[in-house]
């Protein structure tokens, strides 16, 4: 890859320059290389036009408006064909029609239309109890549709849907102007392809003839190579992301599989060796790497086929190669598991995380496709399921699933004793359930609990059922319904019941704090009797200060989540299945149903930011558990105790996705025997219903060592929740967590 290593420093800078300070977050509000200004205009310029369009388009629907404010973007947008990379170049990427489209029309619903739903998420988003909003950032758009018609079969295919539905004479209003936004949208993107189409040809470097091909091809049909694939997956993703504001939630659907069949043709037609397919592949990845969205972009491979074989195949291995040689970790990956899988590939990721590389999930098929099914799907729709996001599942190109609240289980706690009074911020949030003081036995505590989560959990569908109405009016999904068959056929947004699967779900956050916390109150309060819950309460009023004797024996009992322990893990069960039967199956407000997930991205921060302290011994503040894991410090007997309690979970009950998070010790997995402790690992949790399973292999002392000498770590790499950090970036107190979890390893 001696082309790429001379184009590479040119690429990270991109879309930000890498000198200058950087947020994540905001990873779209950046320019890095400058266009040619004669291509197109500046922000402010096209803000400024997008203002001057919406103030005379005030009768239109919003499918129209949006498409119309995408053309405008698309038509004075800057652009450039760079002599140092192979994939175009698009200057403005902060979603400039949000202020005249989504978030204006977003104002409207929750100021005017649903002012009381609106001010209640306020409330329950300050309170940390349920972080809540409209979510349109886990799309997996039909890849198989764009890569087999293109964009202009694409648009085609949409305008031959819209006359069917004329002839038919079952066009209404609405579908009508559906149909419109489709149109006007996917003209838009044509025409810029072939405007960078123009471009190219005025280039005079090297790699300008091959790309202005490239985009003639994508210009009039469908990709014909895998470079042309790739170079559509990237356009379809910056225009959607960047410009349409839906987040893309996987490249290609199973990235191996879907550039599969050109990279047979062009091998053997001789169209490109595999060292120049290997060549595009690095300049592919590092579009990602060089965004630098904190939560990675995911692209799954493997998988199996409907006749039991594996989808493993020699471009799977080349992906990982290239990966592998570039040292990142963004984008991230996803690895379909089953029986079938070879044990060569998983020894290549193996390898791979070994070396500090842990940008990987296991996402394990069995478990995943039981998951699938328990809300409707059929085995073989449930077989060729996308992953979206960190690990989630979906139906391919029929399910569309908002994430409508990350429920903080730890809150319940802290009502059951408040009596449903947040002390943080001096508000009744939660329900009243009687004076904690009051309470003669752990029954009574403990049904308090359940009534507090309970609640939280309503609220957070009660909220949802009301707004999720309104997701398509704030934010039509022209480009994204177009490339759904089944969308096309009923005339509806993709959003708004234009898919078979149009699901919801609701998020399990901090569960195994939750499970600490009951244990801790159980033990302490009525087995043992140390202390009483008024006592308990002054302790935690005052962080724990003073009584580090009783919080240190809290925190070493063997009563906590993931330690093997009988009687916990009946808890843990209980509890878990608790919040999946109060969730899955649930019709929500769009006419799909809800579904549990056992992940909290970084609530388990953010929420833990607003939490006050717990009876687990947990300090006002700190971090709550994350994902489907132990809180930091508590698994003290070992992954295989750790892998055993969570499994009595039954995983595949939070059928949007359950994920543990191993640590493990580099001298546990050195050398061949590594591989095969590995692969154990991995093999017991997948063969009893494990779904996601992702590591982090490090040693105290190393991590001691970067937090006192950071500079001699600069590519220490951290798996936090669904996606990879550099250990430099994280805060001072998520180091500490993780070097507290790390002591325990075994």
């Amino acid at each position: 890859m001696k082309t790429f290593e001379k184009d590479r420093k040119f690429i990270e800078n991109k879309y930000h320059k890498t000198d200058e300070p950087f947020n994540p977050y905001n990873r779209m509000a950046y320019h890095g290389w400058e266009c040619d200004i004669s291509t197109g205009k500046s922000d402010e310029e096209i803000k400024e036009g997008l203002r001057s369009l919406s103030k005379g388009e005030k009768s239109i629907s919003h499918p129209e408006a949006k498409a119309k404010a995408v053309e405008y973007v698309l038509e004075n947008i800057r652009i450039d064909v760079n002599e140092h990379d192979w994939f175009v170049g698009f200057y403005s990427l902060n979603r400039l029609i949000c202020e005249t489209t989504k978030n204006k029309w977003d104002e409207e619903v929750f100021k005017k239309i649903i002012p009381e739903t609106g001010d209640k998420m306020a409330v329950f988003n300050e309170s940390g109890a349920v972080a809540i909003w409209p979510d349109y950032d886990h799309v997996v758009p039909d890849w198989n549709s764009l890569l087999t018609l293109g964009f202009p079969g694409i648009l085609k295919r949409a305008e031959e849907y819209r006359k069917k539905h004329e002839k038919a004479g079952d066009i209404t209003d609405e579908m009508a102007a559906y149909f419109r936004g489709i149109e006007i949208e996917y003209k838009a993107i044509i025409s810029i392809v072939d405007r960078l189409y123009r471009l190219a040809l005025r280039k005079k470097h090297e790699k300008a003839a091959a790309i202005a091909a490239c985009l003639k091809s994508l210009h009039d049909g469908a990709p014909k190579n895998i470079y042309e694939a790739m170079q559509l997956i990237y356009i379809y993703f910056i225009i959607s992301e960047s410009i349409d504001t839906y987040q893309v939630r996987s490249l290609g659907s199973g990235l191996d599989n879907t550039l599969y069949n050109f990279y047979i043709k062009d091998l053997k037609e001789g169209t490109f060796t595999r060292n120049e397919i290997k060549e595009f592949l690095a300049y592919f990845f590092m579009q990602w790497s060089a965004i630098g969205n904190y939560w990675g972009q995911p692209f799954y491979l493997g998988g199996t086929k409907e006749n039991g074989d594996t989808k493993v195949n020699d471009l799977t291995y080349d992906i990982l190669e290239v990966y592998d040689k570039l040292d990142i970790y963004n984008p991230k990956i996803q690895i379909k598991v089953s029986r079938n899988t070879p044990e060569s590939f998983l020894n290549k990721v193996f390898n791979i995380i070994r070396k500090g590389h842990n940008s990987f999930v296991f996402c394990c098929e069995p478990g995943m496709i039981k998951a699938v099914m328990s809300y409707g799907a059929t085995y073989e729709e449930a077989l060729n399921m996308d992953i979206r996001g960190c690990y989630e599942t979906g139906v391919r190109a029929n399910e569309v699933v908002t994430t409508t609240g990350y429920v903080n289980a730890l809150k319940a706690v802290e009502y059951a004793l408040y009596d449903g009074y947040d002390k943080r911020i001096k508000k009744q949030i939660g329900i009243k359930t009687g004076d904690s003081g009051s309470f003669k036995t752990f029954e009574q505590f403990y049904f308090a609990v359940l009534q507090q989560w309970s609640y939280l959990i309503e609220s957070s569908i009660e909220m949802a059922n009301i707004y999720e109405k309104y997701l398509g009016y704030v934010s039509p999904s022209s480009m994204y319904s177009a490339t759904i068959e089944t969308s096309l056929e009923k005339g509806f947004d993709a959003y708004q019941g234009g898919v078979k699967f149009n699901n919801s779900s609701v998020l399990n956050c901090g569960f195994a704090s939750l499970v600490d916390a009951v244990m801790a109150v159980k033990e302490f309060v009525f087995d043992k009797k140390e202390i009483n819950l008024n006592e308990l309460k002054k302790v935690l009023d005052s962080d724990w200060n003073g009584y580090e004797t009783l919080r240190m024996k809290i925190k070493n009992s063997k009563r906590k989540y993931g330690n093997g322990d009988e009687q916990t893990d009946k808890y843990t069960q209980a509890m878990a299945e608790y919040f999946a039967m109060k969730v899955n199956n649930r019709p929500n407000a769009r006419g799909g149903v809800y579904k549990a997930i056992m992940h909290s991205a970084m609530q388990f921060i953010w929420q833990g930011w607003k939490t006050s302290a717990t009876p687990g011994g947990r300090k006002s503040g700190e971090e709550i558990s994350k994902n489907a894991s132990p809180a930091p410090g508590a698994d003290k007997n070992g992954v295989t105790s750790l892998i055993n309690s969570v499994l009595k979970i039954r995983p595949s009950i939070y059928p949007e996705s359950f994920c543990l998070d191993l640590m493990l010790h580099p001298s546990a997995v050195s050398g061949e025997e590594g591989l095969g402790v590995m692969k154990s690992l991995l093999g017991v949790y997948m063969e009893n219903g494990g779904m996601s399973l992702q590591m982090n292999v490090f040693d105290t002392e190393t991590l001691r060592d970067a937090q006192k000498n950071p500079e001699n770590y600069q590519n220490l790499q951290i798996r936090v929740c669904g996606w990879n950090v550099l250990w430099n970036n994280l805060s001072r107190a998520e180091q500490d967590a993780y070097i507290e979890r790390c002591e325990n390893i075994k």
